[in-house]
């Protein structure tokens, strides 16, 4: 790997210098927020975080009852106070320079979390006052829980007083997110994630503001969760450890919710399958060729509707993810029962495959769902889809203005860009790959939800997945949460701030990879970590 030159060490120990004053309070022209905000306004002072840092939510029309909102407050304030013991007494200090607590206003009473909820948040920390209280309003706890994110982020330990500092008082922040849908897709069927690292990544993501896990719980390899209905599914696992239980499953949903996290689960049908026969091995066209699911046997949609109806016990969330991808009908064709089916009913392995992909979708219906395709269902018969479908472009540019043309919803991962286990995929390609490109009638534009990073797992486990998906990930983040005429137009521009998030994620115990080199890849030498 090349080694940097006498000139480029000087630049960049400026750079760093320029850094840790930002971190210290020195003057500052850069703001080290990620992702940038709607607006952003701030002054020059500085003030105190009191080590009594309160909540007080009078006058709010949200009662906490489930204490879903202190949990959060709790949580935004430990991360600040973790990277060092905190020393200063600030009961000694003058207290028109300490800031006391944070006053929070949600306007609605409810706790519900789905797609398409308000997530705006109103963000002002004054300078002076007496008390002096930070004040937060968000619509819903979920705009909340971001605007609590940002605090943390204009909050830093200093060195001088050894107490938790907020400078470039007063602050004021509007904010919202630019789509709805700003997912992260991690695989447990390549590789089992244990439970605390699919909480871990939970965590993580609520540090960039995504807000859909998408949860591609099984596949050809392995099916390692539990289902009531049918539970010798799980007789797919890779062991007896390496399985989910539905009180799991529960866990994790709970958890993201908690943390304003919707966890999209899937099922890749009818391909990708080959491990539920494992349990079941009359899903399998024959005992020599096992993929797709046999389209001829009733008992396969059966099953599917089994699964259906427990995930709709568990997956609150509006949307199921059905797969749909990569179905290779030579099996159907090739094996005697089902190319006689086939026969029977006018159907080649194309039509065969609408059929089945049609039938899952109306199961899918049938227990509340709106439906999740990949974009080859598109690309093969999209006007036979449900006008509930939305179509997940992964395979190339080009497709999501064809769906939207079509009346159809699209979210965007496509595999050159926004693939998190393609490691030479740079953070500049995640950070300036558009989801509307070309894409210029209103209309149209509404009906793209978002996007999607991919985590891939067949070379990802416990061991890497933290720093595969970070700061890569981080870098679409913004492209997904701020306003177009925010992005920087040259990726280049915002290097050093997302240098600044990458180590405020490694201090707050992330293990996100360096910047520089390709994904998940070592630091090329010592020093200091935004230069990495």
């Amino acid at each position: 790997m090349r080694r940097r030159t006498g000139v480029e060490r000087i630049v960049l120990c400026f750079f760093v210098y320029l850094l840790v004053i930002s971190a210290d309070g020195a003057d500052i022209k850069k703001l080290n927020l990620w992702p940038m905000p709607k607006s952003v306004s701030y002054g020059h002072g500085t003030l105190y975080l009191s080590n009594d840092f309160k909540l007080n939510t009078k006058g709010s029309k949200f009662f906490d009852a489930s204490g879903i909102l202190k949990d959060a407050f709790l949580r935004s304030i430990d991360v600040v106070r973790a990277t060092h013991v905190i020393e200063a007494n600030t009961s000694k200090i003058d207290a028109s320079l300490v800031l006391k607590g944070i006053h929070i206003v949600v306007f609605s009473p409810s706790d519900e979390l789905q797609h398409g909820i308000d997530e705006s948040y109103h963000l002002h920390i004054p300078a002076q006052g007496n008390p002096l209280y930070a004040h937060l309003e968000a619509q819903t706890v979920y705009g909340a829980f971001h605007g609590l994110q940002t605090f943390s982020q204009v909050c830093h330990f200093d060195m001088k007083s050894r107490g938790i500092m907020v400078h470039q008082v007063p602050w004021t922040i509007v904010d919202q997110p630019r789509f709805s849908y700003r997912g992260l897709l991690i695989d447990t069927s390549r590789h089992y994630q244990p439970l605390p690292v699919i909480k871990k990544v939970i965590d993580s993501m609520t540090y960039a503001k995504l807000n859909v896990l998408h949860w591609h719980i099984v596949d050809t390899q392995s099916f390692p969760l539990e289902i009531p209905s049918y539970p010798k599914l799980w007789n797919g696992a890779y062991s007896m450890s390496e399985r989910y239980t539905i009180a799991d499953a529960v866990e994790i949903v709970s958890y993201a919710k908690k943390r304003g996290i919707n966890v999209l689960a899937e099922i890749d049908v009818p391909g990708h399958a080959q491990s539920w026969g494992v349990g079941y091995p009359s899903l399998w066209p024959s005992a020599d060729c096992k993929e797709p699911l046999d389209v001829s046997n009733e008992f396969t949609f059966k099953l599917i509707d089994g699964i259906l109806s427990d995930f709709s016990k568990i997956f609150k969330y509006k949307f199921i993810h059905l797969g749909g991808d990569e179905v290779n009908t030579s099996c159907w064709q090739s094996t005697p029962h089902v190319r006689t089916w086939l026969r029977r009913h006018g159907m080649d392995g194309s039509k065969a495959y609408q059929y089945f992909v049609l039938r899952a979708q109306k199961i899918a219906l049938s227990h509340g769902y709106e439906i999740i395709n990949w974009e080859e269902t598109f690309n093969n018969f999209g006007s036979k889809l449900s006008r509930k479908t939305v179509v997940h472009n992964w395979l190339g540019s080009g497709v999501a203005q064809q769906v939207v043309k079509a009346g159809l919803r699209c979210i965007v991962s496509n595999q050159d860009k926004w693939y998190l286990d393609h490691l030479d995929a740079l953070w500049q390609d995640f950070y300036t790959n558009e989801p509307l490109t070309n894409i210029t009638d209103p209309r149209q534009q509404a009906l793209v939800l978002g996007g999607e990073v991919c985590a891939w797992g067949e070379h990802i486990d416990a061991s890497d997945i933290e720093q595969t998906i970070w700061p890569r990930a981080a870098a679409a983040a913004e492209r997904l949460w701020t306003s177009y005429e925010k992005l920087a137009k040259d990726p280049e521009q915002v290097r050093g701030r997302l240098s600044y998030f990458r180590c405020l994620l490694n201090q707050r115990g992330v293990a996100a990879a360096p910047l520089d080199g390709l994904g998940r890849a070592a630091p090329e030498e010592p020093g200091s970590c935004y230069l990495q």
